[in-house]
């Protein structure tokens, strides 16, 4: 039955782009890794020096929210690894059926 599945993927190019999908995902998160981190922390200064009349003058800096891209890092290896997953299964056939195919007839004799 997943030999049918696996065909059916491969012929009708869903899994391609299922594939191209998981892999955009995946490089998009990473992106986010690094971009978002960044952006709260702008905003959290921008926000402070709006309220700096308000606040108190002994109060810390913002610090910068590293911990915020964990979430994101799992995520990431998560779409890249099933897209990985996805990839051997489809388009990479396993090593002991290449040997079978590989499997060389007797030449005829001229």
């Amino acid at each position: 039955m997943l030999d049918r599945l696996r065909t059916a993927l491969v012929d009708s190019f869903a899994g391609a782009i299922a594939l191209g999908l998981l892999f955009a995902e995946g490089i998009q998160r990473i992106a986010y890794i690094f971009a978002d981190p960044v952006t709260r922390w702008l905003l959290q200064r921008l926000q402070e020096q709006q309220n700096s009349r308000y606040s108190n003058l002994f109060a810390a800096p913002p610090r910068f929210p590293i911990e915020l891209a964990i979430p994101d890092v799992f995520t990431a290896l998560f779409l890249l690894a099933a897209a990985y997953a996805l990839l051997r299964w489809l388009y990479f056939p396993p090593a002991e059926k290449q040997d079978r195919d590989r499997v060389t007839e007797p030449e005829q004799g001229a």
